[in-house]
C-alpha cells in the first residue's frame, strides 16, 4: 500500500511539473496589459516585418529593430527560446546572453520584441534538441545555416 501511494505521488508530481507554467525570469516592466522580459523595450528602434526579415535577411544582420510576431511555440523546458511567426514566415528567437526567459505558456500570444538578426550554423543534433524542447512533432528549426533573432526585450500581453 505504501509503495502504491509513493508511486501515485511520484506520477502526480511528475505530471504536475510538466503541466505547470514555468516562469524563470521576472518581468523588468509590467502594467495591466503586458509584461516585458529582458530589458525595457526600446520603442525608438525601427519596426520591421517578419516577412522583410525572412525574405531580405542579409540586409538586416546586426542592425537593431523591433518586430511584432505571434509566438508559435515556446521551449517547454525553461522558456529559453521561441518560434516567432507572422503569416507563413518563422524565425527562432533566442535571448541575449541567455540572460532571461519567458513564461512557458506564452504560445499563441502576439508579442513585440527588440533585437537583432544573426546568421548561425545549426547542427542536426541542435535541431533535434530544439524540437524536443519545443515538444513539437514538426521540424520548426532545421539544421544548416539559418537566421535567428537574438532578442534583448520581449513584451508579452497578459491575455489575448
Amino acid at each position: 500500500m505504501k509503495r502504491a501511494l509513493s508511486t501515485l505521488i511520484c506520477y502526480a508530481l511528475t505530471f504536475g511539473v510538466y503541466a505547470a507554467t514555468l516562469r524563470l525570469s521576472e518581468p523588468v516592466t509590467q502594467d495591466a496589459q503586458s509584461e516585458t522580459f529582458g530589458v525595457k523595450l526600446d520603442n525608438s528602434l525601427p519596426k520591421i516585418s517578419m516577412e522583410n526579415l525572412v525574405t531580405d535577411s542579409s540586409s538586416h544582420l546586426a542592425n537593431p529593430f523591433q518586430v511584432e510576431a505571434r509566438i508559435a511555440k515556446v521551449c517547454q523546458k525553461k522558456g529559453c527560446f521561441f518560434i516567432a511567426q507572422q503569416d507563413q514566415h518563422t524565425l527562432r528567437v533566442s535571448f541575449r546572453d541567455y540572460g532571461f526567459f519567458i513564461p512557458t505558456d506564452s504560445s499563441g500570444k502576439t508579442v513585440t520584441l527588440a533585437g537583432e538578426l544573426i546568421q548561425k550554423e545549426v547542427s542536426p543534433e541542435q535541431a533535434a534538441h530544439f524540437k524536443a524542447d519545443l515538444r513539437s512533432e514538426t521540424d520548426l528549426v532545421k539544421p544548416g545555416v539559418v537566421y535567428e533573432i537574438v532578442a534583448d526585450s520581449v513584451k508579452i500581453p497578459r491575455s489575448e
